[in-house]
C-alpha cells in the first residue's frame, strides 16, 4: 500500500475505545452474575477473539456495533469449548484466559496464530503453576487442565500487566490470598473494573491483593478511547509544521499516559481538556500542538505506562533534536513482532541513524529522511507508526500488510486522511 502524503494536518478525530479495557469488560462480563453493557466497545480483530473464545464457553454475547451486552453465567458458569479455543494475533486473550481457565472443572486446549505461537506464554503458566494450575506448554498451543487453586505470595520478575492480571483471575478462585508485588505499576483496568463488581481487590503501592470471590456483579461500562490508538495522531501533530489535532474522549488512566509525559518532556505542546471519569477510568480530550522537538531518555518506571507507544515513540525521536534513548524495554523483544529489531531495521531505511541495544535503541535526531518500502512484520503498531512516519519523510513509502491495523484500529487510514487540509 503507498502512504498518501497530507500536507497540512488540522482536525478532530475520536480514536476506537481502549482495547485492554474492551477485552477485560467482556472476560468480567462473562464471569459476572447479569447483564454487562459495554459502550464504546473496541471492534479490532483482538477484541473479537475475546468474545469468540467466550461464546464457545457458553457465554451469550450480543454486538451492535460499539455495544456489546455480556449475559453473564457467573463465576462458576462457563461450559467447556468443544473445539480448540482460537485467540487469533492476541497476547492478552491468551494470556488472560490462563488464569481463568486454570481454575474451571474441565481441560481446555487454546491455540492462535502463527505470531501468537511464538510468543512465549511460560510467563504466565510459570506463576499459575505455584498457584496448582496444570497448563502444559510455554507456547502455543496450550492444554489447560482445571485444578483447584490456592493464594501465593508472587514477586513478579517482569512489569507485565498481563500476567498480573492473569494472576489476578486465577486469584478470584484460589483459596485463601493472592498477593502480587510488582516491580513497577503496570495498567491497572483489571483491579479497577474488579472492586466496581464487588471482588476483593486491594492495592498498596505495587502491591495487589485478591481474594477468592464468590460472585461479581454486572456492570454498565464506558470504554474510553485508546491512548495507545491516540499516540499516532498525537507524534504526528508533535512533529509536522502547522498541525493541530484534537483528539476526543481518550483515556487516560495515570498507568497509561506514559506517551503524553514523555512527548511533553521532548518539548511537545499538549493540554488535556473537559476531563470527566466513567467507573473510575478517568478520560479527557487531548488537543495536541506542532512543536520543536528535543532528545530525551526514556527507561525505569516510565517503560510499562508507554510499552505500546515505544514504536511511534521511535519516530518521534527521528524529528527531535538530539539524542534519545530508550532503556529497559526488553519486553518489546515478545510483542507482535521483536519491536526492538524490527523499529531499528525499518527506520534505518529511511535513513535513520538508529542503534538497538539489548533492552532499547538509541534515536538520533535532525537527520533528513526518504520514503521507503516498510515491512509490517504484520504488527499492527510497526504500521501505524510507519503510516506516521511516510508523512515526513521525502519522497514516496509503502506498507506491506497495511490491513493489520485491524487488530487494533480498523479505520485508522480513514482517520488519518480525514485530517488533509490542503
Amino acid at each position: 500500500m503507498q502512504i498518501k502524503r497530507i500536507s497540512r494536518v488540522r482536525g478532530e478525530i475520536t480514536v476506537p475505545g481502549d482495547k485492554s479495557i474492551s477485552h477485560r469488560a467482556v472476560m468480567l462480563g462473562a464471569l459476572a452474575d447479569g447483564d454487562t453493557h459495554i459502550s464504546g466497545f473496541l471492534g479490532g480483530a483482538d477484541c473479537i477473539s475475546t468474545i469468540e473464545c467466550f461464546r464457545e464457553m457458553g457465554i451469550d454475547i450480543e454486538k451492535n456495533g460499539d455495544r456489546v451486552t455480556v449475559r453473564g453465567k457467573g463465576l462458576h458458569g462457563l461450559s467447556k469449548p468443544v473445539k480448540t479455543l482460537y485467540t487469533g494475533n492476541s497476547g492478552t486473550t491468551t494470556r488472560l484466559l490462563c488464569g481463568i481457565l486454570a481454575a474451571q472443572p474441565f481441560d481446555t486446549d487454546i491455540t492462535g496464530d502463527a505470531s501468537i505461537c511464538k510468543r512465549p506464554m511460560g510467563r504466565v503458566t510459570k506463576p499459575l503453576a505455584l498457584m496448582g494450575a496444570d497448563i502444559e506448554g510455554e507456547y502455543c498451543p496450550l492444554h489447560i487442565h482445571g485444578r483447584r487453586l490456592h493464594g501465593i505470595e508472587y514477586n513478579m520478575t517482569v512489569a507485565s500487566a498481563q500476567v498480573k492480571t492473569a494472576l489476578i483471575l486465577a486469584g478470584l478462585y484460589a483459596e485463601g490470598e493472592t498477593v502480587i508485588h510488582e516491580t513497577e505499576k503496570s495498567r491497572d483496568h483489571t483491579e479497577l473494573m474488579l472492586r466496581a463488581m464487588g471482588a476483593y481487590v486491594r492495592t498498596d503501592g505495587l502491591t495487589v491483593r485478591v481474594g477468592k470471590t464468590e460472585s461479581l456483579c454486572a456492570q454498565d461500562i464506558t470504554v474510553p478511547g485508546d491512548i495507545s490508538s491516540a499516540a499516532f495522531f498525537m507524534v504526528l501533530a508533535a512533529i509536522m509544521p502547522g498541525a493541530e489535532i484534537t483528539i476526543r474522549n481518550v483515556g487516560i488512566n495515570p498507568t497509561r499516559t506514559g506517551i503524553i509525559d514523555v512527548l511533553r518532556s521532548m518539548g511537545a505542546d499538549i493540554k488535556l481538556k473537559n476531563r470527566r471519569s466513567s467507573g473510575g477510568e478517568p478520560a479527557a480530550d487531548i488537543l495536541v500542538c506542532a512543536s520543536r522537538l528535543k532528545g530525551t531518555e526514556i527507561g525505569g518506571a516510565m517503560i510499562p505506562r508507554l510499552i505500546d507507544e515505544l514504536p511511534v515513540i521511535a519516530v518521534a525521536a527521528l524529528f527531535a533534536d538530539g539524542k534519545t534513548v530508550i532503556r529497559d524495554a526488553a519486553e518489546l523483544k515478545v510483542k507482535e513482532s521483536d519491536r526492538i529489531a524490527a523499529i531499528t531495521a525499518e527506520l534505518k531505511k529511511c535513513g535513520a541513524d538508529i542503534t538497538a541495544t539489548e533492552d532499547g535503541m538509541i534515536i538520533r535526531g535532525g537527520i533528513p529522511l526518504h520514503g521507503a518500502s516498510f515491512v509490517t512484520r504484520g504488527d499492527h503498531r510497526m504500521a501505524m507508526s510507519l503510516a506516521v512516519l511516510a508523512q515526513m519523510a521525502d519522497g514516496k513509502s509503502e506498507i506491506d500488510d497495511a490491513e493489520c491495523v485491524s487488530v487494533s484500529y480498523p479505520s485508522f487510514f480513514d482517520s488519518l486522511y480525514s485530517l488533509d487540509n490542503n
